[in-house]
């Protein structure tokens, strides 16, 4: 297994920390995964852990404003801000890697920018992986937040207005913990403008769905109360693929990678990407 890191330059020269796991030999796929909101590319070591030893590549990049790349914290001035770093990013692995199938596989606000971007660049890839379903504000965010997000994101866009609740990440206390205790993640206030702008994006993607046709893979946790689980169902239900997979795992919460029981979830993606290959 190797691993490689470094830079690449993003929107408003923006410099974006990327990083990949590659194994021994030549890559039977690439995984590119799009991280979510607050944390960074860094967390997922255990999806790494199970596929590169397979054969797979894995590719990641922080998020403008998130880990070791540039940007105000849990802000961004407009969400196709992440769909125009997110091509170019593609662009540096599609260069790399010529002629071998990529999945791309995203989380939380992560999974809401990978739909966002299989709109206009689905025939680029062999399919998605969507975890954590994020086209509806979770039950962990009340009404009263989201109007005042929208307001603010107006008046005062940088203003704080809600932060995460870690413990609605994994039922792992000490993945909770590591995740407070890490500093490339943040545990403050997220923006008025980054939350408008989410709202925003998942409202235009709710109408946009049936767009999409190439193969997708969702899951969700059942108890998942940063993103509603009803998403799922809304995006499986949406999208006009003839090959969709829906996956609901019982009692697991947001971070499903990172759940006490996620070697099925990681049997269950190697099982879907075999039968694509």
């Amino acid at each position: 297994m190797q691993h490689t890191e470094g830079k690449f330059t993003g929107r408003n020269n923006f410099n974006l920390y990327l990083q990949a796991w590659l194994p021994d030999t030549a890559p039977r796929a690439i995984l590119l995964v799009v991280h979510g909101i607050a944390e960074h590319s860094g967390r997922y070591t255990n999806l790494v852990n199970y596929f590169v030893p397979k054969g797979y590549a894995v590719y990641y990049f922080d998020l403008r404003g998130h880990g070791k790349s540039d940007g105000k914290r849990s802000y961004v001035e407009r969400f196709s801000y992440y769909l125009d770093d997110l091509q170019t990013f593609y662009n540096l692995v599609r260069t790399e890697n010529p002629n071998t199938k990529i999945f791309m596989v995203g989380h939380s606000m992560g999974s809401t920018i990978a739909v966002d971007y299989a709109l206009a660049h689905q025939n680029e890839m062999n399919g998605l992986i969507i975890s954590g379903t994020t086209l509806k504000a979770g039950s962990s965010i009340n009404q009263a937040t989201i109007l005042m997000a929208k307001i603010l994101s107006v008046i005062l866009p940088k203003m704080g207005v809600s932060a995460l609740d870690a413990s609605g990440i994994s039922r792992d206390k000490a993945v909770v913990e590591a995740y407070v205790k890490d500093p490339l993640n943040y545990t403050g206030k997220l923006s008025a403008r980054v939350g408008a702008e989410l709202l925003k994006t998942m409202a235009m993607l709710q109408k946009r769905l049936a767009e999409i046709t190439l193969p997708i893979l969702i899951m969700q946790g059942s108890q998942d109360r940063i993103s509603d689980p009803a998403s799922s169902k809304m995006l499986f239900d949406g999208v006009s693929s003839k090959d969709k997979t829906m996956k609901i795992y019982e009692g697991y919460y947001h971070e499903i990678f990172n759940d006490p029981e996620r070697q099925q979830v990681f049997t269950d993606m190697e099982a879907w990407l075999n039968a694509r290959l």
